[in-house]
């Protein structure tokens, strides 16, 4: 059975683009959304988001705890946001190697924005049978792409309801 390499889900949000752009190209802030990140620290001092930016991401699913490095690679105002997570560790990044892209798309819609987060899966020189084991041991079950697609969904609503504060469209 191939792998399924890339999921992406999508929410409307009644805020401006920008706004959301500003609040999802802020690795320190993605804890707040996200089911399992709990935040980042970024590389350097420079603020606000941009392509080369190196930020390392706290993580938990269940027991498990572990850090990534990530590198910024697109940082559009308003329009797109993406990082290649590029190392994996405990404690710290350690360990190299292509892992996973994330990246969200911002559209506006009449009164708001449509974001879009898509998760892609770089472990491409995986053969597929080790992946499948791997994910199935790491997930409690599925695969990366069927976990992703929760995750996602779940940050996304986490999102919607943190900028809209509360309200329902």
């Amino acid at each position: 059975m191939s792998r399924t390499m890339s999921v992406a889900d999508s929410i409307i949000i009644d805020v401006a683009p920008a706004e959301a752009y500003e609040q999802l190209s802020d690795p320190t802030a993605m804890g707040r959304w996200s089911p399992e990140n709990r935040g980042a620290t970024v590389r350097g001092e420079r603020r606000g988001a941009y392509v080369g930016m190196v930020f390392e991401g706290r993580n938990k699913r269940g027991a498990a705890r572990w850090t990534t490095r990530c590198t910024v690679t697109a940082a559009d105002p308003g329009e797109r946001f993406a990082f290649r997570v590029d190392a994996i560790g405990l404690r710290r990044p350690r360990l190299p190697g292509s892992i996973a892209t994330w990246e969200y798309r911002f559209e506006a819609v009449d009164g708001g924005t449509r974001v879009t987060e898509t998760w892609t899966d770089d472990r491409r020189s995986w053969p597929d049978f080790l992946a499948h084991g791997f994910d199935r041991v790491a997930t409690g079950g599925k695969t990366f792409a069927q976990f992703q697609r929760g995750n996602i969904r779940t940050t996304l609503k986490r999102l919607k309801a943190a900028l809209e504060g509360g309200r329902t469209s």
